[in-house]
């Protein structure tokens, strides 16, 4: 496991577990552990060993969103750099994740509140403690949800849900969110971990490109129309079709056996 001041960084084969590492301030965003994840996100993006990557928080909470204490919101010139840290930091962070070439778990571990909340459903499979609570806190200190929370949450939950969500900022429970279609499962405290590297490592053993080709289709699909989608699913199925990982699916399906994907 390698450390830095505010992320841990730790793997096993094909997979590489980013934790953020601010447990006294729930695991806060400031810029340095902004930069510090976008960085290790990125390096496993290039390691072509990578196939899976797992996001989650160290001690009681996943992420409590923007650490206030790092701005001086009364100051005036401070104010107007709210919108240029979303530019530089949370909106690269967001496009990152959606855009990787491998699967992402988020492993909820305790509270995801205003851009915690909204990171962690950037991720592709959300998989949450039992004891896990998401808020959009936004609205209590007079802002609106960000780090993509007004795009994702209503194609989630739905407009009337996402709508009051965002204005009252009451907490959703781990399951409540899964029942609403917020994340994909939740489970029990003890059992996260486990149950995280184990989805990670079948994931880190499957064919990575259609797994990123996935990614594609359902991020056009938001969009488009049903004929533009038809064409999308062509084209991208044709890319799926040329891989080796297409051609190895095939020879162990009329072989009767286990395939073995090398993720190309």
């Amino acid at each position: 496991m390698s450390e830095s001041s505010c992320i841990l960084v730790d793997s096993r084969p094909g997979v590489v577990r980013i934790t953020l590492n601010r447990p006294d301030k729930l695991n806060s965003f400031n810029e340095a552990m902004h930069l510090e994840l976008i960085a290790a996100i990125r390096a496993a993006d290039a390691d072509a060993s990578v196939r899976c990557l797992i996001l989650t928080g160290a001690g009681r909470g996943f992420c409590a969103g923007q650490d206030l204490g790092a701005r001086k919101v009364e100051d005036p010139a401070q104010k107007s750099l709210i919108g240029q840290s979303l530019e530089k930091l949370y909106n690269p962070l967001v496009k990152t994740l959606r855009g990787l070439r491998m699967p992402v778990i988020c492993a909820v571990n305790g509270v995801a509140a205003g851009a915690g909340a909204n990171v962690a459903l950037a991720c592709d499979i959300v998989i949450a403690a039992r004891s896990a609570r998401f808020i959009q806190a936004f609205s209590k200190i007079g802002l609106i949800p960000d780090a993509g929370g007004t795009w994702v949450l209503p194609r989630l939950v739905g407009h009337a849900r996402a709508t009051a969500l965002a204005m009252l900022a009451e907490p959703v429970g781990a399951e409540q969110a899964q029942q609403w279609g917020m994340i994909w499962r939740c489970v029990d405290d003890a059992e996260l971990e486990d149950q995280v590297w184990k989805m990670a490592e079948h994931l880190a053993t499957q064919p990575t490109q259609a797994m990123a080709l996935i990614k594609q289709a359902m991020m056009a699909s938001a969009t488009n129309t049903l004929a533009q989608q038809l064409n999308v699913e062509r084209d991208l199925q044709t890319m799926a079709s040329e891989s080796n990982d297409f051609k190895e699916g095939v020879s162990a399906f009329l072989a009767k056996r286990e395939p073995k994907f090398n993720g190309n």
